[in-house]
């Protein structure tokens, strides 16, 4: 008797359980002959600081289809974005603070922290989210988001496409070093759920190569599509337009007007000021720069004063600005001025197209990616000098041509000595229009070239 009882309280179980499955059960997508694009596009980062995801849902939203953006809401995205109607932008919710806390060690907070993203971006990709055609995801962050991604595709009937911008294990092996137990795990599962995707877009040649060999392996296509400005960075070429913007911006028209005339030059770098962009080395090439004064008087009289321009945020911010009043208090920086600032898009698409010279001291932890503050810089027609020690430098800079590499703080403050002076101006103005030139393709064509495509878009 008490056999039968268990049988059927088993069965009555399962049944409850099959019952609160299909009841809850995520709906599934069905393509139909009217169906109209749809993605989830996803980034486990600040949307408003992930402009080729915000690109994306952008693209896909000019072209008719409709598109769940998610991510999490800590800055501002595109004004375009948000007033889309085809656009819908889901908030993550942020882990608590003792989970982002330095002050516990990184071995508990992790996963911890990876768990509670779990269960965030299973109910936004399944429950609160409609069922979408594809699920774009931004990679890396890699963990959780690709397990994550291929599961809801089982259950949604999703087509996975996984934006490859770097590997999220080699930026770990960057500040854990490439043999801590963390980096060999991250490998080993970035390895294995690279192949989950049904289709896979790289932002450079070198990397989309690297992807269909050991140890990612990918047998799914795989296309290359370079990062392209947005029509927001564009040249400017009115020097009272340029005036008006740099003395609002600085607070000081004198100090604008000596950059316009060409008294002074300006130099603007964006950094995540973090360290795998190499801030000291900036910051020594500047004081070598300022250096020079001391070697003979005909030294003195041909260097150019300069503003240099820092902006972005990041952990590293506060720890550089007090090196930097330092070695002001020192007298290390003569005419020298460093500012930092954390800029609106629309204002930092304006101080790019006001700089005479781009710094990028972005030091790809792959070898194989690119960074995207390069392309803006040449949207807005501003030549560069960036750090060059990594394999797909050559696909976005031609030396010589829309700007110069550097490796150490000494090649870059003889770039800045060159380019700078008056005796550079001839220099300058080719890398300008080579930038120029570099920028005039632009991320409609691009993705409507090699993206549309994959999402069955017609362009």
């Amino acid at each position: 008797m008490e056999r039968s009882h268990i049988i059927t309280a088993a069965v009555l179980v399962w049944v409850l359980d099959l019952v609160v499955l299909l009841l809850f059960w995520p709906k599934r997508y069905t393509k139909t002959a009217k169906s109209k694009v749809s993605a989830q596009v996803l980034v486990l980062g600040d949307i408003g600081r992930s402009p080729r995801m915000q690109y994306h849902a952008l693209s896909i939203a000019k072209h008719g289809g409709s598109v769940e953006l998610i991510g999490y809401n800590e800055s501002p995205p595109l004004a375009e974005l948000v007033q889309h109607t085809n656009v819908r932008i889901w908030g993550l919710s942020a882990p608590p603070k003792l989970l982002q806390s330095k002050a516990v060690p990184f071995i508990l907070t992790a996963p911890f922290k990876v768990l509670w993203q779990i269960y965030d971006l299973w109910m936004v990709l399944c429950y609160k989210t409609p069922p979408c055609e594809f699920l774009i995801v931004q990679n890396p962050p890699s963990i959780p988001t690709l397990a994550i991604a291929f599961l809801v595709s089982l259950v949604r009937n999703h087509r996975v496409v996984i934006d490859w911008h770097n590997y999220g294990w080699t930026i770990l092996a960057g500040t854990r070093g490439p043999s801590h137990l963390f980096v060999r795990i991250s490998k080993l599962y970035e390895c294995l759920f690279a192949k989950a995707g049904n289709e896979n877009i790289a932002v450079t040649n070198a990397m989309a190569r690297q992807l269909q060999k050991p140890p990612y392996g990918i047998k799914n296509r795989v296309v290359a599509m370079h990062d392209r400005p947005a029509t927001i960075f564009s040249p400017m070429s009115n020097s009272s337009e340029r005036l008006k913007f740099l003395s609002r911006l600085l607070e000081n028209e004198a100090m604008a007007s000596t950059i316009v005339d060409g008294k002074a030059r300006l130099i603007v770098s964006s950094t995540s000021w973090t360290p795998d962009e190499d801030f000291g080395l900036l910051l020594d090439a500047l004081t070598k720069y300022a250096g020079q004064t001391e070697t003979s008087q005909a030294k003195e009289a041909e260097t150019t004063p300069l503003l240099a321009i820092i902006t972005g945020k990041g952990p590293q911010k506060a720890m550089y600005e007090d090196k930097i009043a330092q070695l002001t208090q020192k007298g290390l920086l003569p005419g020298i001025r460093i500012q930092t600032m954390f800029l609106p898009f629309e204002d930092y698409a304006t101080l790019l197209a006001s700089a005479d010279l781009g710094v990028c001291l972005h030091k790809s932890s792959s070898g194989v990616d690119l960074p995207m503050k390069v392309v803006d810089m040449f949207g807005a027609g501003l030549p560069v000098a960036a750090y060059s020690g990594y394999e797909s430098f050559s696909e976005l800079v031609k030396e010589g041509e829309n700007g110069c590499g550097f490796e150490t703080p000494d090649e870059l403050s003889a770039t800045l000595s060159r380019l700078l002076q008056p005796s550079g101006a001839k220099e300058l103005s080719v890398l300008k229009n080579g930038a120029v030139k570099e920028g005039s393709r632009r991320w409609d064509e691009e993705w409507d070239a090699v993206v549309a495509p994959i999402l069955g878009i017609s362009a």
